[in-house]
């Protein structure tokens, strides 16, 4: 069996830290929110979605408010979005690990309808066996998507030889719950510091984060 790496995408693939801020700031206006700065927003960001709100407003949202929250975020998110670029490198890492006979897919929480065009429009849907996006409600979290992410891959892939790369320690956690192995990549949602004590590698770069799958899967 070959070794399988399913890619995050949003803080992962695509370098888009700054549209999230920018979308983050649109939506903390809905409810009073200050706006933070790219490291402020590192250090506090959380999933669920409604718990990081909920820490940062000292109560949970009412429904009208996570609407309103999650609507400001979408809007000004499509609106800054043609301005984010792939994570360097990226194009190099996809096409050496295709042409070394391994398999990849994409599974992200940006839903579904958009996420299939925005990789396809960057060039990549060819290097994937799948790509899926959020097909359930926003704000959650990614063990049940990766769940059935994998069952949808089938026995072509095998699970043991699994390796999820991601930016959020959420990846981690739905990789744990999955039965396959994570790393995490710093350069995303979260600071390093939120993520050395999950017990899975961290690296600070893709191309570490391909190589240490390779050695967790060998």
């Amino acid at each position: 069996m070959r070794t399988h790496i399913v890619w995050d995408w949003n803080g992962t693939l695509l370098s888009d830290m700054a549209a999230v801020v920018g979308a983050s700031n649109a939506a903390f206006a809905t409810v009073g929110i200050a706006p933070m700065t790219l490291e402020e927003y590192r250090a506090q960001y959380e999933i669920p979605i409604p718990r990081f709100y909920e820490r940062l407003m000292g109560r949970m949202p009412s429904q009208a408010e996570w609407l309103a929250l999650d609507d400001a975020f979408h809007v000004k998110y499509t609106e800054l979005f043609p301005a984010c670029g792939l994570t360097p490198g990226v194009e190099a890492l996809l096409e050496g690990w295709t042409a070394a006979g391994r398999s990849q897919s994409v599974l992200s929480m940006y839903e579904h309808a958009k996420l299939v065009p925005a990789v396809d429009a960057f060039g990549l849907t060819r290097h994937f066996l799948r790509v899926d996006g959020r097909r359930g409600a926003a704000g959650g979290r990614k063990a049940g998507e990766l769940a059935a992410h994998l069952d949808a891959l089938g026995g072509g892939v095998d699970r043991g030889r699994t390796v999820l790369i991601g930016d959020a320690a959420d990846d981690a956690e739905a990789a744990l719950s999955a039965g396959i192995k994570s790393v995490l990549y710093t350069g995303g949602s979260h600071t390093r510091e939120k993520l050395v004590h999950l017990g899975v590698p961290v690296v600070d770069s893709l191309a570490e984060a391909v190589a240490v799958a390779e050695e967790l899967a060998g």
